[in-house]
């Protein structure tokens, strides 16, 4: 019983020092002191030279927990990764065989013999990724002076529409108003030749701005089998979709992080040879987003040539198992803003994969940047996330727009700017106020409201509130359009009036913004563990948006609000739940309605689903040819068409 006992004892001391030595040598295993190390597929972690060794006849078996490895670690005679450390070579790793057949369903060009197809785990990487293809600017300007000439001659693109709605339409002149509600109404032109299909045709892919689109896939142990299988297959789509402008560079991370393929046009031969390279995928190691951003901010900030269009996007299924600290060193916490292109409005498109991604860290990566945080839950629908994404991404008419607005009345100040996570200045007079509003996709709508305190004033019969400009720059052009006419807020001061009528775009506009107040609320609550708080948050929201007056006149983003506060009560029942789901679902909810962008969460993608906000028609249209195309066919069906919720709704 004793010799028993001690065997137990010891088996948990072992254990508790797993993490901290290394179960080949007994020795200290801690970074930073020349050994590299090596994170199997099955979490146990080994110096590297030790594992290395342990393995060189073949044997495919941890040594701790006796799990067979898919892949087993490799030292190459020369290595030629920084800092000595050696490479990890796929073991037998079979190749998928629907991912081969969509390979083999496209064209197979002629490749130049010349120019050798990046590995990533045979080829050495440049000091300076300024290897990007050098775009051709002679064709692209030829190609942009047509178009802009038959866009003129039809009159096809028009200029981003603003519009303005005072809360009520009077004020009675012995009144004053506080926190007076204006919306102010952004809504991008159509598409070049006002439908959003020919956005994505080869004969029409000059008429839009190209992008440069760096893809940062995390390959970790937990990727194997499905899922890295559904990755290379969404990862196909989006590679289809791109056109001889378009440039995309494929990072992929594990316990480190690899430039598989360059900043490269999409060129028939770029398509093909972008495909092979995603083809060689494996599954090993760890979880290093912040090496993997590291490498895609490298990517980014040494490119030669630039796209008027530029964005990352980072999938990842894991927790991330390295920490960045803060320059200052003073705590741990990770600084993700560091690793993020330097002097760049580079937004960073993160998608959660499954349930034990770092939801916190990639929504925080997302935030910082400007770009959003997807949850995919189900491994099916990560191209129709994708889809999603890019959709949006090669549909952008509007770029670095900004309103600017000042009072015209001389008592009046502004009192707030709700613009969700998008920047605001006010004056410290309070007299005039800016939102910067970013980029807008083709039909994409923004809403901001400013509240400004209304004084009395009886000696007029209508006042002027604020007047509303608005500059962007044209991403084709690169011309700064300025709005000729400036948008002026008036209503009336009559001496007495009747019954006010509350404007229902500004109600429904509150509606959205008491959601998304309700959804952080909640999100804070269930953090600190008080899910029973959260749940009533949600569910007190939920019953005041039901005695709104858009929801009494059965306005489609209040019933889709509602839906959505429901189902993250769902997700908040307990902690399994909101651990394993809820966490990620209400921080992508977030991450929607704080930029007014469409992202993915549970069924959202889906034409019935009600959790489907700021969906633009170009998105909706990558989506259908998602679900309904296999590479190098037409769509077989058409989902039913939906519409933006900002969409406002008719006069009634």
């Amino acid at each position: 019983m004793y010799f028993r006992l001690g065997r137990v004892v010891f088996s948990l001391a072992c254990s508790s020092k797993l993490q901290r030595t290394c179960s080949i040598c007994l020795t200290a295993m801690k970074p930073g002191q020349g050994h590299a190390i090596f994170t199997a597929e099955c979490s146990h972690s080994f110096h590297f030279h030790c594992i290395t060794s342990n393995v060189k006849h073949g044997n495919q078996i941890c040594p701790v927990c006796r799990g067979k490895w898919k892949e087993i670690p490799f030292q190459s005679p020369a290595s030629d990764l920084p800092n000595g450390r050696s490479r990890i070579n796929p073991a037998d790793w079979p190749r998928d065989d629907a991912w081969t057949t969509v390979v083999r369903r496209l064209p197979s060009p002629r490749l130049d013999p010349t120019r050798q197809i990046s590995s990533l785990f045979h080829t050495s990487e440049p000091g300076t990724f300024d290897d990007d293809e050098v775009l051709d600017l002679q064709h692209e300007t030829t190609e942009e002076n047509v178009f802009a000439n038959d866009a003129t001659k039809n009159n096809s693109i028009g200029a981003l529409e603003v519009k303005t709605y005072p809360e009520v339409s009077a004020i009675p002149r012995a009144t004053c108003h506080n926190n007076f509600a204006i919306l102010i109404h952004l809504k991008a032109p159509h598409p070049s030749g006002g439908r959003s299909e020919t956005m994505f045709s080869p004969t029409t892919q000059n008429s839009r701005a190209p992008v440069d689109l760096v893809t940062v896939l995390d390959v970790s142990g937990s990727m194997a089998g499905t899922k890295i299988a559904l990755l290379k297959r969404a990862m196909g789509f989006v590679i289809q979709h791109l056109g001889p402008s378009d440039r995309l560079s494929v990072i992929a991370f594990s316990s480190t992080a690899r430039r598989l393929f360059p900043l490269r046009r999409m060129t028939e031969t770029g398509r093909q040879e972008a495909l092979q390279a995603v083809n060689s995928l494996t599954s090993n190691g760890g979880t290093n987003i912040a090496e993997g951003l590291r490498k895609a901010a490298k990517v980014i900030g040494d490119r030669k040539c630039k796209n008027p269009v530029g964005s990352i996007i980072l999938l990842s299924d894991g927790q991330d198992t390295y920490t960045v600290t803060s320059p200052s060193g003073a705590h741990s916490r990770t600084d993700y803003r560091s690793l993020l292109p330097e002097g760049s409005c580079i937004p960073v498109h993160a998608f959660g994969f499954g349930a034990d991604h770092d939801a916190s860290s990639m929504h925080s990566i997302s935030d910082i940047s400007g770009g959003t945080f997807s949850f995919i839950e189900a491994e099916g629908v990560i191209q129709d996330a994708f889809a999603q994404c890019i959709g949006g991404l090669l549909s952008v008419v509007v770029q670095e727009a900004c309103l600017k607005f000042q009072c015209t009345h001389p008592n009046l100040v502004i009192n707030s700017i709700k613009a969700g996570s998008y920047r605001t200045s006010m004056a410290a007079d309070a007299k005039t106020g800016s939102i910067d509003a970013g980029d807008l996709y083709a039909e994409e709508e923004r809403d901001f409201l400013v509240t400004v305190n209304v004084p009395i004033d009886e000696s007029c019969d209508e006042m002027s509130l604020l007047e509303v400009q608005c500059i962007y720059r044209d991403p084709i052009s690169k011309e700064i359009v300025s709005l000729e006419e400036a948008n002026e807020v008036k209503i009336q001061r009559p001496t007495i009036i009747g019954q006010t009528v509350v404007s229902m775009e500004v109600d429904r506009q509150r509606n959205r913004l008491r959601a998304a107040e309700a959804m952080a609320e909640a999100r804070s609550a269930a953090e600190h563990g008080d899910l029973t708080a959260a749940v009533s948050l949600l569910e007190s929201c939920r019953r005041a948006l039901s005695e709104t007056i858009s929801a009494q006149a059965g306005d489609r983003l209040c019933i889709a609000l509602c839906a959505e506060l429901k189902e993250m009560q769902d997700r908040m029942a307990n902690r399994r739940v909101y651990e394993s789901s809820g966490r990620a679902y209400v921080l992508s909810g977030l991450s929607s309605h704080s930029w007014q962008r469409a992202t993915a969460r549970g069924d959202s993608t889906n034409s019935t689903s009600l959790v489907q906000a700021y969906q633009t028609p170009t998105m909706t249209d990558m989506v259908t040819r998602s679900q309904t195309m296999f590479f190098g066919n037409p769509p077989q069906r058409k989902l039913r068409q939906t519409q933006s919720f900002p969409a406002h709704p008719e006069a009634r």
